[in-house]
């Protein structure tokens, strides 16, 4: 999870949205769009979308940060989940966002600075036509949701460990129990964070908090016992109430997870979202930084895309086979990057982050940039 937070998205009012919608967003629009290519720019006071309307289908959405701060921008279904997103764009940087689109209405949002409600900007998809599929891409996003469900549902007791010795103040137990209960969340997270208002409850840093959020009454999830487990040594009657909350936090996202939206394009764009979670946090070591289990998070981020690319393959090989033998390449070079901090091989036990050197980490970090490079291509692979 990267230093800001996911957006607390689904607890804006409909006013509210309204006043950021008119505020915030300039009107230098068309009307209507004449293919599936949206331009936005965005501003430290402004998202400027090229065309308000745009026909149903494949859409590719091209970013122009202009603003003085890092932007993420996201299309949000009318409910706020997520439709599609980009983390990260600095600023005098662009980037592109694919996704499949039925017809209805969406709002594009930016959020210069990465946290707050952002700058909010209506859109319609018109038109009866969706994406269309080919079998083998239905094959997959079948696959693909059977994958995150069994990934959701093994959480939960690995979970549960962790916090039956968090309620019995069990300090060596929790902490031996924490990693372990992450790596579903970590391979399956940008499903997971599709619902907006699930994340910021379980895997929110601290200095992820929005502003006003008090870390004393706010601050809930992994991350927060995590501090209590490794900075301050110990579990009081706080953390056995945080540790209530995060099972019933971890519950509802199990059963909310077969809802999400799934798509040959979404699972393209969340493998290259779960390697910019590792540029962003795992590399850095912000993630864990208490637990040092940066490397666990790490190695989970990369099995979850790399899940989505072996679903896709099939499909990508056929548009772009020189594509595929990149992504086979890199995955490989970057496994076998990670399995030499393996304490255990059999295992998920990694060296603590703060034993690896800066030249290990830059070496992690090249190869995370190797990947990634290719990986973002592969949602225009699939939509070809």
């Amino acid at each position: 999870m990267p230093a800001s937070s996911r957006p607390l998205i689904v607890g804006v009012s409909t006013a509210m949205a309204a006043v950021v919608s008119l505020a915030g967003c300039a009107q230098k629009t068309d009307t209507k769009g004449g293919d599936g290519t949206v331009q936005v720019v965005a501003k430290d006071d402004a998202c400027e979308v090229s065309t308000k309307e745009f026909p149903a289908g494949h859409l590719t959405l091209n970013v122009d940060n202009r603003g003085t701060k890092v932007t993420e921008v996201y299309v949000l279904y009318p409910d706020d989940r997520i439709v599609t997103e980009r983390e990260n764009i600095g600023p005098g940087t662009k980037a592109s966002l694919t996704a499949e689109i039925k017809s209805g209405d969406y709002t594009v949002v930016c959020k210069p600075g990465m946290k707050g409600d952002g700058l909010r900007r209506p859109v319609k998809a018109t038109g009866g036509e969706s994406a269309h599929r080919s079998p083998e891409m239905d094959a997959a996003v079948a696959a693909f949701r059977t994958y995150v469900q069994e990934q959701a549902d093994a959480t939960l007791p690995k979970a549960k460990a962790f916090t039956d010795a968090v309620r019995a103040g069990d300090v060596e137990a929790a902490k031996k129990a924490y990693a372990p209960s992450r790596i579903g969340w970590e391979r399956t997270e940008p499903v997971a964070e599709s619902f907006g208002d699930i994340d910021p409850k379980v895997d929110v840093r601290e200095d992820g908090l929005e502003a006003g959020q008090d870390p004393e009454k706010d601050w809930t999830g992994w991350h927060r016992l995590e501090k209590a487990l490794w900075a301050d040594n110990k579990i009081g009657d706080r953390e056995k109430q945080l540790a209530d909350q995060l099972d019933a936090d971890l519950t509802d996202w199990v059963k909310r997870v077969g809802q999400a939206e799934i798509t040959p394009t979404s699972m393209a764009n969340g493998a290259k979202e779960l390697l910019d979670e590792v540029a962003t946090g795992k590399v850095t070591g912000e993630e864990e930084r208490y637990s040092r289990t940066d490397l666990v998070d790490f190695k989970g981020n990369v099995e979850g895309a790399e899940k989505s690319f072996q679903l896709l393959k099939p499909v990508a090989r056929k548009n772009d086979p020189q594509l595929v033998a990149e992504l086979d390449k890199q995955f490989a070079a970057l496994n076998t990057l990670l399995d030499k901090f393996r304490t255990d091989p059999s295992g998920y036990d990694f060296t603590a982050y703060d034993k690896v050197g800066e030249s290990e980490r830059k070496e992690l970090s090249d190869g995370v940039n190797a990947l990634a490079e290719p990986l973002s291509k592969l949602a225009a692979a699939v939509t070809k």
